[in-house]
Order: structure tokens, then sequence, then C-alpha cells
């Protein structure tokens, strides 16, 4: 996964506010408790000595995906009396927790984006039916909020702001087309955003109908079913749910394969592990891709400067910039960093591959 959005949170000086919180709506109570919850957070903040413009800017922020029906998260980011970013996830974080550092605490939001694929949505009726592709992260720019996970854009803003879709086609009376130009749209649609799996839902001799299309056929993606598709709130709930899961599932198999290429690496000496190696490498711009397991519970305390970034040790006496720039952070918070500012792609270790420091890295040489 490309890191570059992550790059404007490290082109500010510290102190930066990073937020993460559970903003899923399934029940009627979802905005008091998203309330509750931050005034929880905003109480530890000030007690860090957070300004009250800073924590003001995140809560104009908290909570501003209300279209969204179901499970969801949120990242915030702020500084200065500024918000820098908000991104919503496509699920909550395993706890909510708000903290301050020299350098923002991306984990949470760099996993669940990197668990994201780039897909194409059909759902399909008799009376039509509707081709959507998503790219894994998109910015709403009336908002200046970016939406993380691609299966929150199943439910699209009704007023206001652009359609979160990277690409939108809407196809009426199917059933009299020509499928294979239904076929010819769901090709564009992949292509627009380099879709690496398509789902349909929907009426099955519509979608039988379009596995047998050459356009579709020719295509370097899997075609996966799904429940659920057009005709009211129940069937898009279903149609959600059931992307939901089949893209945890390709995911799943895509971070696999990641792994297995890592190992393949670690034979021939382009692959290493644990902290202290992966720092030094990141340090000499070495690393091609970054590892880390998603459980930082055990993460050790590492040390970096704001003069040079690129560089994080286990010591304040191992950096060599201005007396006093140094400071210390959690290792995931300040490797990721690093990886960003070294133009490092990254990618999650999933549970059940052990790894020393739920750390590594394959080089680039």
């Amino acid at each position: 996964m490309d890191l570059s959005f992550l790059r404007p949170l490290y082109e500010v000086a510290g102190p930066v506010v990073s937020v993460h919180l559970d903003t899923s709506r399934e029940d009627q109570d979802a905005d008091k408790r998203i309330e509750l919850v931050w005034q929880g957070l905003r109480r530890e903040l000030a007690g860090q000595g957070v300004d009250a413009a800073t924590l003001d800017a995140v809560e104009a922020a908290v909570g501003g995906s209300p279209e969204i029906i179901g499970p969801q998260g949120e990242s915030l980011f702020a500084a200065g009396g500024r918000l820098l970013s908000v991104h919503t996830l496509a699920a909550p974080p395993q706890v909510n927790r708000a903290v301050v550092g020299p350098v923002a605490d991306v984990v949470e939001t760099v996993l669940d984006r990197d668990r994201q694929l780039p897909h194409v949505v059909v759902a399909l009726d008799r009376q039509g039916g509707e081709i959507d592709a998503y790219a894994v992260g998109a910015f709403d720019a009336a908002r200046s909020r970016s939406f993380n996970g691609s299966t929150l854009h199943i439910t699209r803003v009704k007023a206001g702001g652009p359609s979160k879709a990277s690409y939108h086609r809407r196809t009426e009376n199917v059933w009299d087309r020509n499928t294979a130009g239904v076929a010819e749209e769901i090709a564009q649609a992949v292509a627009s955003v380099d879709a690496a799996v398509v789902f349909v839902g929907g009426d099955d001799k519509a979608t039988a109908a379009l596995r047998d299309q050459p356009a579709l056929t020719v295509l370097n993606v899997a075609v996966v079913d799904v429940s659920g598709g057009r005709g009211g709130d129940d069937a898009l709930a279903s149609l959600r749910r059931s992307v939901d899961e089949a893209l945890a599932s390709a995911s799943a198999r895509a971070h696999a394969e990641a792994f297995e290429q890592y190992t393949a690496a670690a034979g021939t000496g382009t692959g290493i592990s644990s902290i202290p190696a992966v720092a030094d490498a990141l340090a000499e711009g070495r690393v091609g891709t970054l590892l880390l397991a998603a459980d930082r519970s055990n993460d050790p305390l590492q040390w970096s400067s704001a003069d040079d970034p690129l560089r994080v040790t286990s010591s304040a006496d191992a950096l060599t910039g201005s007396p006093g720039d140094e400071f210390a952070m959690s290792a995931a918070a300040l490797l990721l960093r690093a990886a960003t500012l070294g133009d490092a792609a990254f990618t999650e270790i999933l549970a059940g591959n052990d790894v020393p420091d739920g750390c590594a890295a394959s080089l680039r040489y």
C-alpha cells in the first residue's frame, strides 16, 4: 500500500493530536454514544495539556459521517488549533483512544486502509442495475474528509458533496439491452480503478448472463457473487454486509501472498525482521515495503528527531540531530513516519505469522 497520503501529517511541527474512535451507527443512540466517548477522550487530551482550540477543531469533525449506516470508525488528526485530516474507516478501531505526541500516531488509519482492495460492485434487478468502482481511498473535497473503507461508499451521500465512487453507471432496462454492452461498462469500471475483484449481486438470471460475456472473461480479476442488490434499504444493507465479508476474504488472500513474497525475499537476504534491523534499513533508504503486525500492545518506545525523521533508534544517544530535538514514541508510529518519508510501501502481517517484534521489511537492495 502507498503511504503518501500520510505526508501532510508529517509537515507540521508537533504536538499532534491523534484520535481513533468507534463511530458505528447501528442504533438510535449512536449520536449520544459517540458524543460521550469523545467527551471522555477530550478530557484525557486536556489533561495532557492540549489547548482548547485544537480540541474544538477535532470536536467539530467527530462523528461526521451520519449518512453511513452500520459499522465504521474515525481517525482525526489536529495540531496548532486546526484540523489536519479526517478519515472515515471501514471498521471501528479495537479501542477508542486519543494521544498527543510529536508525531501523528497513524497505526489504526494505515491498517484500515491497507485492508481494502480496489473493486467494482454491480447491483442488478429486473429493471436495471448500478455499477460502481471504488479505489482504496477517496476524498470528499466538500467536507475535507477521506473515506478509507471503500465499502462505505455503497451508502452514498444523498445530498451535498460528490459521489465517492470513482466510476458510477446506472443501467436501466437491463433485460432489454445487449448484455455485452453492460459487460463493457463493467470492464470500464474495472479499468478506472485497476480493480482486483468484481462483486455482483442481484437477480440470478442477469448475473448468469453477464458471466459469459467476453469483456469480463478476458479481465484479470475475480468475479464474485454476493447477496443483496437493488431494491431498498434491506437489499442495500445485505449488499454491504456480503461485500464486506467477501472483501475481507480477498484482502486476507492478498496479504497472505504478500507475506509469501517477503518469506521468499528473506531466503535471498533481501527480507529482514525485528525493529532494530528494519530501523537501520529505513535510515539507509533501503526499505521497499514495511510490514507490521496489527497487535502493537507490546510495542517498545523508540527515539527519533525532527532533523532526521528516517532514523529510529532505541536510545536518544544514537541520534545526531540538535540537542533537545529528540523525542520518544511508539515504535510503529515512528517506523511508519520513516517509511512514508522514505517512499516505502506498507503491508500488514496477518495473525499467525511469527515475526520478531511483529516487524519486517522487504528491501530494495
